[in-house]
C-alpha cells in the first residue's frame, strides 16, 4: 500500500492522524511506514521534516525502496491510529528557504543563461553553485529582483505535463527525468522540476538576502538566506550594529565610517607604540654593553616581533649571547641572538632539558618552552659561557 502523500494536498498541513503500516528496528531507531502522512521525506536538495507521532520524536523521514519511512526514537504498535505533529516553524522555513532558491535561480538562468549546479540547505546558510561568473553589481540587482518577485505574491503552483506538453516547456531540470515529471512555477519567474515542498505563494518567502559570493570551481556560489532565517539573521545583525554604534557613539548607518578613521588612528598609535619601545629597547640594551652572554626573563608577556627585537637589540650591545625570556599562558617564549655565533646546538639542548620547541638560523633562534623560571636560570647557568 502506498502512503498517502498529504504535503502534497496541502504544504502547510501541522496535524493529521493516520494509521502505522510497519515498525522495525533499523540503524535509524525504529522505521515506520504509515498509511498517510504529512511528514515530507528528504529529497530535491529538502531535508526531511521532523516532529512527532504520538509524542515520540521523528528524527527524521526518507523514502527508501520507494516507501516513505519515518525514524522514531521509540517504537508504535502496527495497526494503531497515530496523531502526528510536525514541527511546522521548522518545515515553513524551509520551505521559505527552498523557494528563494527557485527565485534566485530561475532569475539567474532567465538573465544570464547560468543553471543551478549544486544546492544545499545548510544550518547556517543556503548555497546555490552556478556554472559561471556574475559580477557583485549583477547580484545586487538580482537580490532587488528575487525581492520585488517577492513582494508580487506570485502564486507557486504543482504541475503535472504530459510528455507532449513537457516537451514544449522551457523549464529548468539538472538531469534527465524518467517517468512523470513534477514541475514547480512560481509566475513567470521560474519554472524547474522539482520534488520539494515549497509556499503557497511566494509573498511567504518575506525577503531574500545574499550573504556572500564567491568563485567555486569554473563559476560562481551563492551563499543566502529566505524567510524565518534571513530575518533572524539581519535582526541579529542589527542588534550587533546597535551595539557597536552605542559605543562608538555613532549612528548605526555610520558605524562603518567611524571604525574606518578608528582603524586609522589605531595604526597611527601602533606606529608610535613601535617607535617608542624601539628607543626603550636600545636604552636597555646599552646597559648590557659588553657584559657578554645575557639572559633576560621579562615579567610581561611580548609579541613575538617585540621579542625578537629587544634580543636583538641587546646582543649588538653584549658581545656575546643574548636570550630573551618572556611569560606566555602555559610556560615562556623565548628568543636568542648572537652574532657570528651558531646558537643550534644550544637550541636544541635547552628544548629538550625546558619541554620546548622552536629553532632557527646558526645566528638566531625564536619558539617557546614550557618550563619554570627557576629551570630556565638553572639551565643557564648550567652553560658554559
Amino acid at each position: 500500500m502506498e502512503t498517502e502523500r498529504l504535503y502534497e494536498k496541502d504544504v502547510h498541513l501541522r496535524t493529521f492522524t493516520a494509521q502505522v503500516l510497519a515498525c522495525q528496528a533499523g540503524k535509524h531507531g525504529y522505521h515506520v511506514v504509515l498509511d498517510r502522512t504529512a511528514f515530507y521525506p528528504e529529497g530535491g536538495g529538502q531535508p526531511g521534516d521532523q516532529g512527532t507521532l504520538d509524542g515520540v520524536a521523528v528524527t527524521d523521514v526518507h523514502t527508501v525502496d520507494g516507501e516513505i519511512v519515518h525514524y522514531l526514537e521509540k517504537p508504535l504498535e502496527v495497526g494503531a491510529t497515530v496523531t502526528g505533529v510536525l514541527d511546522y516553524d521548522r518545515r515553513f522555513a524551509l520551505m521559505q528557504q527552498h523557494s528563494g532558491e527557485h527565485i534566485v535561480s530561475g532569475l539567474i538562468f532567465s538573465h544570464y543563461g547560468l543553471h543551478n549546479v549544486g544546492f544545499h540547505m545548510g544550518r547556517d546558510a543556503v548555497t546555490i553553485d552556478f556554472d559561471g561568473f556574475l559580477t557583485d553589481e549583477q547580484l545586487k540587482t538580482l537580490e532587488l529582483e528575487a525581492n520585488q518577485a517577492i513582494w508580487a505574491d506570485l502564486p507557486v503552483e504543482v504541475l503535472w505535463p504530459d510528455r507532449e506538453t513537457l516537451a514544449q516547456l522551457p523549464y529548468r531540470s539538472k538531469k534527465v527525468i524518467e517517468g512523470a515529471v513534477r514541475l514547480v512555477r512560481m509566475g513567470s519567474v521560474d519554472l524547474c522540476a522539482c520534488c520539494g515542498v515549497h509556499v503557497a505563494h511566494t509573498g511567504e518567502i518575506g525577503l531574500i538576502k545574499f550573504l556572500s559570493s564567491q568563485r567555486f570551481h569554473e563559476g560562481v556560489r551563492i551563499e543566502m538566506l529566505a524567510g524565518a532565517p534571513a530575518y533572524a539573521h539581519l535582526a541579529a545583525v542589527w542588534q550587533q550594529n546597535k551595539s557597536v554604534s552605542g559605543q562608538l557613539s555613532a549612528k548605526p548607518l555610520e558605524t562603518a565610517k567611524v571604525v574606518s578613521k578608528l582603524r586609522g588612528d589605531l595604526e597611527e598609535a601602533k606606529q608610535r607604540a613601535a617607535q617608542l619601545e624601539e628607543q626603550l629597547f636600545s636604552l636597555r640594551a646599552q646597559a648590557f654593553s659588553g657584559a657578554g652572554n645575557v639572559l633576560l626573563i621579562e615579567d610581561k608577556p611580548l609579541k613575538p616581533d617585540s621579542l625578537r627585537r629587544l634580543a636583538d637589540a641587546v646582543q649588538t650591545c653584549c658581545g656575546g649571547r643574548c636570550a630573551v625570556f618572556a611569560p606566555t599562558a602555559d610556560g615562556y617564549a623565548y628568543a636568542l641572538g648572537q652574532p657570528g655565533g651558531d646558537l643550534r646546538a644550544l637550541v636544541k639542548r635547552m628544548n629538550q632539558a625546558l619541554s620546548g620547541r622552536g629553532g632557527g638560523k646558526a645566528e638566531f633562534a625564536q619558539g617557546s618552552v614550557r618550563a619554570s623560571r627557576d629551570a630556565i636560570e638553572a639551565f643557564f647557568r648550567e652553560e658554559t659561557p
